[in-house]
């Protein structure tokens, strides 16, 4: 199977509103607390940035199953997919624009900051 075809780094909002009808989606925020105080995605699981490498254990259950990571823009977020597909996530992929797109082009009751 080739993974960046079946499951290229980045994702749209559009692809991540199909792929949430999918149960076993995790929906990782990867940006910091305060971050994650103002606004947020229903759904997902908060898991800053800095300590993704010491809680890899919370997540293994996805090493194989839809992972999408957000952050404010997309940028932590796709440093933190290379750092999974490094470790064995094939199927981790970032949200292209965050939690910011994610506002703009899907959820408007989402705060933007």
């Amino acid at each position: 199977m080739d993974n960046s075809t079946d499951h290229p780094l980045e994702i749209t909002t559009d692809d991540l509103v199909r792929m949430r009808a999918n149960p076993d989606l995790l929906l990782l925020d990867c940006r910091r607390p305060d971050e994650h105080a103002i606004a947020q995605i229903e759904g997902s699981l908060l898991i800053p940035m800095q300590e993704i490498a010491e809680r890899l254990a919370e997540i293994e259950d996805w090493r194989q199953k839809p992972l999408v990571v957000h952050c404010h823009h997309g940028m932590r977020s796709l440093r933190v997919v290379e750092f999974l597909r490094e470790k064995g996530f094939s199927t981790a992929q970032s949200l292209t624009g965050g939690i910011d797109a994610w506002s703009l082009e899907v959820d408007a009751d989402v705060p933007r900051y």
